[in-house]
């Protein structure tokens, strides 16, 4: 039986602690047994990228003592696990270092790459655009990038089309950042919110009631636009939709 530990992103764990309930409530209803150690932090990203990489390494070995004796870990977000995976050279390769960084995988690409997932019993009669995280997409090469000459695909929306009742929206731009990019919106906040708000605007164009994404990193700033404009377009974070069921 296969030993996974479930990694749930700080900001997750303190703003959006639904998107931990039901990523791990899918992956149990899925067969997967998983554990979620109790003294897991932040991975490092926020701080590697701010500039202080240096300041990130006690995380980071924080992370790979509770995190490298799994087969596989799980979490509900591309960037960190795109962080853990391509930036934990910040730390000598040791062999539990190299075993975390080769077996770290982002939810919907282990649904696809290591569980198989065919089919789900999940239900969501909505309009839904998938907003495609620039982590998630063209580090973790989670679908297609419009701007590399090769076959579509893309692994969430193969989720997303298990999903009984729901209308996926198609976008102008189906892949354009939304203009979040952690430290970005901060310290460029004034294009980061025209972007955030253009990502909105072809969403609602389509008539999305639900922005989803992998990325509750996203999603959040969205959110947050949405609330200025007093829209009443929802965001959920992928997770959530995927263990929806009709009551």
């Amino acid at each position: 039986m296969m030993k996974v530990g479930l990694f749930i992103p700080c900001y997750v764990d303190q703003f959006y602690p639904q998107v931990a309930i039901a990523t791990l409530k899918l992956l149990e209803n899925l067969g997967v047994t998983v554990e979620y150690p109790l003294q897991q932090t932040c991975c490092g990203q926020p701080m590697a990228n701010a500039g202080c990489e240096e300041d990130s390494v006690q995380a980071a070995r924080l992370f790979v003592r509770n995190f490298h004796h799994f087969d596989y870990i799980v979490s509900p977000s591309g960037s960190c696990s795109l962080h853990v995976e391509e930036h934990y050279d910040v730390l000598d390769p040791t062999p539990e270092v190299q075993k975390v960084r080769a077996n770290i995988y982002e939810l919907t690409e282990f649904l696809i790459d290591i569980l198989q997932v065919k089919t789900l019993d999940a239900y969501f009669p909505y309009k839904v655009g998938y907003h495609a995280s620039c982590h998630g997409l063209r580090g973790l090469r989670l679908g297609h990038a419009s701007e590399l000459n090769r076959p579509d695909f893309s692994k969430p929306h193969q989720l997303l089309h298990m999903v009984k009742g729901i209308e996926l929206v198609p976008l102008d731009r189906p892949d354009e950042c939304c203009g979040f990019g952690g430290t970005f919106s901060v310290s460029e906040e004034a294009i980061s919110v025209k972007m955030g708000k253009d990502r909105i605007a072809d969403h609602s164009r389509h008539g999305a009631e639900v922005i989803t994404a992998a990325d509750m990193s996203c999603l959040m700033h969205l959110e947050g636009l949405l609330r200025r404009q007093n829209s009443p377009i929802k965001v959920m974070h992928i997770a959530e939709i995927l263990n929806a069921t009709q009551n």
